[in-house]
C-alpha cells in the first residue's frame, strides 16, 4: 500500500505543479474542471447513487455548470456567498449528524449539496490564479491545509483522547484539531516574520489562518458524513493507494473559497 502511495504521489505531483504554475486562463480552468468534475462522478455515490449513467450524468453536470460559471464571471461574488453560507450549514450537518440527515432532503437533495460543495472550489481558484501573488496564493491555502493535517495527524495519534465527532469520523479527536491548528498557526508566524509583516497584518493573518484550518476540518468531515452514511470507505479508487479524487480535495473545497473570500474582504482582490 505504501508504495502504491508513494508511485501515485510522485505521477501527480508534478502534473498538479505544471497545472498550478504554468497553465493560465482557459487551460487552468479546464485542467482544475477536470478534477472537479471527476469530484461531480464521485459525489453521485456518496449520495447514494451507484448507477453509472446517474453518476456520469451528475458529472456531466458539474462540468456544464463549470462552463456557464466560466463565461459568465459576474456570477463568482454569488457562488462563493454560496459557499460560506452552505459551510455553516454543513457545520451544523456534521455536528448533529445522524439526526441531521433529516435535513437533507434525500437523495436529491445530497446531489444538490454536491454542487455547493465542488462548484465554489473550482470558482475561488479561477479568482486566486487571477490575482495579484495567484500562483504563491494557491500554495499557501494548499499548505495551509496540509500542515493542519499532518500536524493533528501526529498531536491525534499522540495526545488524542477525545472524540471530535465520533459518529462522523472516529479517529479524529479534539487534541489533534488543535494540534493541527497551532502547527498551521506557526507556519504563518514564520511566514509573517520573514515577509516582515506588520503587527496588526500579522494578527490578521493568524485570525484567517484559524478561520481557513478550522472550516477545512468541516470539509473534510462532511465527505466522511457523507462516506459514512452511504457505507463506503473512499470515494472512489481513482487515486491507487489514496482512493478517490474526494478523498484528496475534501478539505480545499472548504478552504479555498473560505481563503479566497477572507482576502477579498481584505482588499486583495476583486470579485
Amino acid at each position: 500500500m505504501l508504495k502504491q502511495r508513494i508511485i501515485t504521489a510522485a505521477i501527480l505531483l508534478p502534473i498538479a505543479l505544471i497545472g498550478f504554475f504554468l497553465l493560465e486562463g482557459l487551460a487552468f480552468a479546464i485542467f482544475i474542471g477536470v478534477a472537479v468534475t471527476l469530484g461531480g462522478w464521485e459525489w453521485a455515490r456518496l449520495a447514494g447513487f451507484s448507477s453509472q449513467s446517474v453518476r456520469v450524468g451528475y458529472a456531466a453536470g458539474v462540468a456544464l455548470l463549470l462552463a456557464v460559471l466560466y463565461a459568465n464571471p459576474a456570477l463568482a461574488a454569488w457562488v462563493l456567498a454560496a459557499a460560506i453560507a452552505w459551510w455553516v450549514f454543513a457545520t451544523f450537518l456534521v455536528l448533529g449528524y445522524p439526526q441531521s440527515r433529516r435535513y437533507w432532503g434525500g437523495a436529491g437533495g445530497s446531489l444538490a449539496f454536491g454542487f455547493l460543495v465542488l462548484l465554489p472550489a473550482w470558482q475561488a481558484l479561477v479568482l486566486l490564479k487571477q490575482w495579484p501573488m495567484g500562483n504563491w496564493l494557491i500554495v499557501a491555502v494548499m499548505v495551509l491545509v496540509w500542515v493542519a493535517d499532518i500536524g493533528a495527524y501526529f498531536s491525534g495519534r499522540r495526545f488524542g483522547r477525545r472524540k471530535l465527532a465520533p459518529e462522523v469520523s472516529p479517529g479524529k479527536s479534539w487534541e489533534g484539531l488543535f494540534g493541527g491548528l497551532v502547527a498551521s498557526l506557526l507556519v504563518t508566524v514564520g511566514v509573517g516574520l520573514y515577509r516582515d509583516w506588520a503587527p496588526r497584518e500579522l494578527v490578521l493573518a493568524l485570525l484567517g489562518a484559524a478561520v481557513v484550518v478550522l472550516i477545512s476540518v468541516i470539509g473534510d468531515l462532511t465527505e466522511s458524513m457523507f462516506k459514512r452514511n452511504a457505507g463506503i470507505k473512499d470515494s472512489s479508487q481513482l487515486l491507487p493507494g489514496h482512493g478517490g479524487v474526494m478523498d484528496r480535495i475534501d478539505s480545499l473545497t472548504a478552504a479555498v473559497p473560505v481563503f479566497a473570500v477572507l482576502l477579498w474582504l481584505a482588499g486583495w482582490g476583486a470579485l
